[in-house]
């Protein structure tokens, strides 16, 4: 296996995933503080910190940040999600000092100074403001907080326009200096690097922060239940969701087959019975949000209002029959091929083999190697999928409708469909 891995003295992990062949590194810090541990008064907080570490350091204005990686020809980028928030960089391996030094640099040294925190707020309401104005976008954060009502889990990754609002330059920088610790942050590359090198690097610019993060992440509940709002528009917008497995779970790698076989493609049985076959929508596909201690399986649907009537019938009846009877031999390896390939062909990038470093130790306090996970994957069964799917659509849905409603049948009769609902 390519990759080393060091834990310096005050749990800050370094990580490496060597690729002699190619001529680029992709380098980056993953910090174990996403929405998931925002208090509810600053929801968005995590995503404006991310926003504002890009505002100017100590030693370099924002417009420096910019033209010192673009004058190598490099990437430099972030994302905040529920449960991590990543900085990383793309540049050829000889500008990997400087990568770093940019990256650490906005992590250890920014000023949040507020002329650039009250310039980034309106930039943020803005994307809030699309996000709202983006039917297919808005309705997964609906969705996600009708399944996690009343907690951290729930909560849009933004925040709200309130919130953001009302968000004080003093609860950012706290925010930073009580979650940003070296037992919850990994530094991760993966290219032409060198795993001592960097190691070096890591130790002269983050020896000297903290040890031990102040957070406390409140455990996820599902809740699920119904989420409707009227919109006039053209198409009709709806999740039907339920509880699945988290990263650990037995029954990951099954989701995995069982996603891909349900909604993942072309040849997938949605897409095959729903729009080829039956024209009901133009987009249709599953999903499977794996998180530390929960996760989420859903299906999305974009529908004109006349065909909504007919689609949630036959969406019940594709979701019912994979819980009912293990799918053919012939399904499931068309189904694993697909998730393999994918796994595979992330290996061919950077930045994917850097990403998945930050975040498997993040989440498993381990790299696990690609044979492992194919290993895993090839020895799952049909009975395997089919006891995933009896599992995740024996629960209680979750759906979330946004669009033209007249049509949409009422939620106890989508319920009775499903095999929760036919069971009791």
């Amino acid at each position: 296996m390519s990759v080393e891995v060091t834990r310096l003295s005050n749990g800050l992990t370094v990580a490496t995933d060597r690729m002699a062949h190619v001529a680029t590194a992709s380098m980056g810090m993953w910090v174990g503080a996403g929405a998931r541990a925002e208090p509810a008064e600053i929801n968005g907080v995590a995503h404006f910190l991310e926003h504002m570490a890009f505002k100017g350091t100590e030693r370099r204005s924002a417009r420096a940040i910019a033209e010192e990686i673009e004058a190598v020809g490099g990437i430099l980028n972030a994302y905040t999600a529920r449960e991590n928030t990543a900085y990383y960089a793309k540049v050829l391996s000889e500008d990997l000092p400087l990568a770093f030094d940019i990256v650490s640099d906005i992590m250890l040294n920014p000023t949040f100074d507020p002329v650039e925190l009250d310039r980034e707020r309106s930039v943020i309401l803005a994307e809030i403001g699309q996000c709202h104005d983006t039917p297919d976008d808005i309705v997964f954060d609906h969705f996600q907080e009708q399944a996690f009502r009343a907690q951290p889990m729930g909560r849009p990754v933004l925040g709200t326009a309130e919130t953001v609002r009302a968000m004080p330059r003093e609860a950012i920088r706290d925010f930073m200096q009580r979650r940003y610790a070296g037992d919850r942050m990994v530094l991760a590359a993966a290219g032409d690097v060198e795993h001592e090198r960097l190691v070096e690097m890591a130790e002269a610019a983050f020896g000297g922060l903290r040890a031990e993060a102040d957070v406390s992440i409140e455990a996820a509940r599902y809740t699920g239940g119904d989420f409707r709002q009227a919109r006039d528009s053209e198409q009709l917008h709806l999740i039907l969701g339920f509880p699945g497995p988290s990263y650990g779970d037995r029954d990951f790698y099954p989701t995995a087959v069982l996603n891909a076989a349900l909604g993942g493609g072309m040849s997938s049985r949605l897409f095959q019975e729903i729009r080829e076959e039956r024209g009901l929508v133009y987009t249709i596909f599953s999903f499977n949000s794996a998180f530390s201690d929960s996760g989420i399986f859903g299906v999305y649907a974009g529908t004109g209002p006349e065909d909504v009537g007919e689609l949630m019938p036959v969406l019940c009846d594709e979701i019912a029959g994979v819980a009912d009877r293990p799918m053919p031999e012939a399904e499931i390896e068309r189904a694993r091929a697909q998730v393999k390939a994918a796994m595979l062909m992330a290996r061919e990038s950077t930045g994917a083999r850097c990403d998945q470093l930050g975040q498997q130790i993040l989440i498993h306090g381990r790299a696990i190697p690609i044979e492992e996970q194919v290993r895993k994957l090839e020895a799952v069964t049909p009975e395997d999928v089919a006891g995933a799917a009896a599992r995740i659509f024996g629960q209680a849905p979750t759906l979330a409708s946004l669009g033209p409603l007249d049509r949409l049948e009422s939620f106890e009769r989508t319920v009775g469909r499903l095999p929760a609902g036919g069971s009791r």
